[in-house]
């Protein structure tokens, strides 16, 4: 099984938790304990680990950075529509999250950034069928 995991470190694990579950995602509760928690983005596929810093540490000898003062990741991940886009930034600025700049509409494709509690950058999205499977091109021609 090939699967991603994407590890972010939090200040508060309770915090973070509800932010996430907040957005639609659920915590695996099999890989959750004081220190830790899984994130299920896509079963079988996509997760976060949200790490305390502490735990994070222990991953690495070099200093963990701090994602509220500079930016080092940014994880995008594309929803089915438009309309999931703004109802899941929505959520999240209600759960504590920031929406720092406008959406971006580039017609074939459209994105919002969301920022969690501890700074992380997420970026959700959506694509026109044509223009992911064909090239935003394709979807430019479509609409000539």
């Amino acid at each position: 099984m090939t699967a991603m995991f994407v590890n972010l470190p939090v200040t508060d694990l309770e915090r973070a938790k509800a932010f996430y579950t907040a957005l639609g995602f659920r915590i695996n509760p099999q890989f959750t304990d004081h220190n830790a928690a899984c994130v299920v983005v896509e079963e079988d596929h996509n997760y976060f680990m949200i790490l305390v810093r502490d735990f994070f540490q222990t991953f690495t000898d070099r200093p963990i950075g701090d994602p509220s003062e500079s930016v080092s990741v940014s994880t995008a991940i594309f929803l089915d529509s438009r309309d999931e886009v703004d109802a899941t930034v929505a959520r999240g600025v209600e759960a504590g999250g920031s929406e720092d700049r406008p959406a971006a509409d580039y017609g074939f494709m459209y994105q919002r950034q969301l920022t969690d509690p501890d700074g992380n950058m997420l970026e959700f999205g959506w694509m026109d069928p044509v223009a992911a499977e064909q090239g935003p091109e394709a979807f430019a021609n479509q609409q000539a």
